[in-house]
């Protein structure tokens, strides 16, 4: 923690006024014990870092979880890796189509409808997108077959080049989404919740790749329509830019959030938790908490 920050005492509720900052770091801890316990979590991963304060909190954080469609974040990066680079600009039109082939058996594969968050896409099939517009409702609406159609114009080797370059360790990213010949085969994408706040503080302090680009990823994320995660536990005030990742027994959120009158800060929750299990509002609570604990500080 960092000593010039110390408690608001009289507007926190939690921890008690006479707690020093090391001890609502503690009180945080257990917080987040009681709501791993009262959701029945199996696994719970939460990493963040404060600009105003430069405080960092890791709960479990570099434990690898599946990454649901919190991947699409490495595909964005990629896709403004290779317009950095002169070799794609996001006017470039891509031709939709449903069809792929598995990274197994190099079969092809077609995306279920039913199966995805967005179904706007596929209204275009047989036409093209802007790669811009593909971005768009990759982040926004978690298209499936956006993300896909944008990870066969990048390519895997891309998507690891750029994390390998921007030095983010804890996410893999080995296939796009529905490959199911992969996941029988155990190979998916995976995501740790350090991995996540390092690509996102990039992001937020204008260092992936460049500022300009750091900003086009930033404002398509704060357009992002799912907002059950992080922002269900801010003030409506507060602004959010995240990406959200939900399959049948993962539920994660990972995102900046920006409040009046302060720097921002990043933070990544993912969750897991058994097939019987309501996902629940898990991320939510926790989101609540981080910021009560940030809100009750003060600045020398």
């Amino acid at each position: 923690m960092v000593a010039r920050a110390k408690l608001r005492e009289e507007k926190l509720p939690v921890p008690p006024a006479k707690d020093s900052v090391g001890s609502a770091e503690m009180s945080l801890y257990r917080s987040v014990l009681k709501i791993r316990k009262e959701h029945g979590l199996e696994t719970l991963g939460i990493s963040f870092y404060d600009a105003q304060t430069t405080i960092q909190w890791s709960f479990n954080a570099d434990h690898y979880f599946h990454a649901a469609s919190t991947m699409k974040l490495a595909v964005l990066l990629a896709v403004f890796r290779q317009i950095e680079r002169g070799e794609l600009t996001l006017d470039a039109p891509v031709h939709v189509r449903n069809r792929f082939t598995s990274i197994v058996n190099q079969e092809p594969f077609m995306l279920d409808l039913g199966q995805d968050a967005d179904p706007d896409v596929y209204g275009h099939l047989g036409k093209t997108l802007a790669v811009r517009e593909l971005a768009y409702w990759m982040i926004t609406k978690s298209s499936n077959l956006a993300t896909n159609l944008l990870v066969d114009v990048v390519g895997i080797a891309t998507i690891q080049h750029a994390l390998d370059e921007m030095e983010i360790d804890g996410v893999k990213v080995l296939r796009g989404v529905e490959d199911q010949a992969a996941f029988d085969a155990g190979l998916n994408n995976e995501v740790t919740a350090n991995g996540l706040l390092k690509l996102l503080r990039l992001v937020a302090e204008g260092k992936a790749y460049s500022k300009q680009s750091s900003e086009e990823m930033l404002n398509i994320m704060l357009e992002q329509q799912y907002r059950s995660g992080i922002p269900a536990g801010l003030p409506k005030a507060a602004r959010v830019a995240h990406k959200t990742g939900n399959i049948s027994t993962v539920h994660h959120d990972a995102g900046i959030v920006f409040l009046e009158d302060r720097k921002p800060y990043v933070l990544v929750i993912l969750t897991q938790f058994g097939a019987e299990t309501a996902r629940g509002t898990a991320v939510a609570e926790v989101s609540r908490d981080i910021y009560n604990t940030l809100a009750g500080m003060v600045y020398e």
